[in-house]
């Protein structure tokens, strides 16, 4: 009995140090490409911070850049809180407030976002951009490239590129009624959703200057290091050089003094231009 017990507890441990690293893998949702004035979990966010499944984010006034899987990109726009779920290789946006650009690639990662009873997600398998906002009790829904599916308020709706449409967000708790809260193109909103689809490419833009940003300050910081390297070679160069042409102005002078003097010939020396045997 004991040795049956062991012999399972062996194969249990097995299959535990097996299974843990999918485990822990899996609770990866990807890295800090870039951030301003952001914090995740009360402590400020810095580029190549891993985040993790269960992370809570918050951005005032300023953005944040997460890179998910295979090039696809999250990009958190100004007064945003969020929270971040993995699920196999669904990766999922809890959306408290404020705004997120989502840019999905063709394979790897699926993205999407929540927010209340609406969910968000790339269709279709191609390439997809996209941006959902939340505006005075609203979310709002453009898609940029590609299409989003948008349920879980009424029927499904997809929207497809240049498009966008505004429907209202029930908590996750309440009841859903089929026809109340259908998706529609809001004319009273109509400023509104036009301020959300433009900020759309401007996040993306702002996203991707903000993850270039710390490269190009190592970059520059690269750059003055080798510059001001240069320079010191250059200047020990030049007092070299210096250093070099009086002593060779010297021993011309020297020459002159022993072909005048002991040897009664005429100067065989002639100095250069800034030089003289005085």
């Amino acid at each position: 009995m004991n040795k049956r017990m062991r012999t399972a507890l062996l194969i249990l441990a097995g299959m535990l140090v097996a299974v843990a690293p999918v485990w822990a893998g899996s609770a990866i949702i990807g890295s800090v490409a870039g951030s301003m004035n952001a914090t995740m979990g009360g402590q400020a966010l810095v580029p190549n911070t891993t985040v993790f499944s269960g992370d809570s984010l918050q951005v005032r006034e300023g953005a944040a850049v997460v890179a998910v899987g295979r090039g696809s990109r999250l990009v958190f726009g100004r007064e945003t809180v969020a929270s971040f779920l993995r699920e196999g290789v669904e990766v999922t946006v809890l959306l408290g407030q404020g705004n997120v650009s989502l840019y999905q690639g063709q394979a790897g990662v699926s993205l999407r976002v929540k927010v209340g009873t609406v969910t968000v997600a790339p269709t279709g398998g191609y390439k997809t951009l996209g941006e959902i906002a939340m505006v005075n009790g609203a979310v709002v829904v453009t898609a940029k490239e590609g299409k989003l599916r948008v349920e879980g308020n009424g029927p499904a709706v997809e929207v497809i590129k240049g498009k966008t449409i505004t429907l209202k967000a029930r908590e996750a708790r309440a009841p859903q009624g089929a026809g109340s809260g259908a998706a529609s193109i809001s004319g009273a909103t109509a400023l509104q959703v036009g301020s959300v689809a433009g900020s759309a490419v401007s996040s993306v833009m702002g996203g991707v200057a903000i993850s270039r940003a710390g490269d190009a300050r190592d970059a520059a910081a690269a750059a003055t290091a080798t510059a001001a390297s240069a320079t010191a070679a250059a200047n020990e160069a030049t007092a070299a050089a210096e250093a070099a042409g009086a002593a060779s102005n010297a021993a011309g002078c020297a020459l002159n003094v022993i072909a005048v003097e002991e040897l009664g010939l005429a100067s065989v020396y002639e100095p250069p231009s800034g030089y003289s045997c005085d």
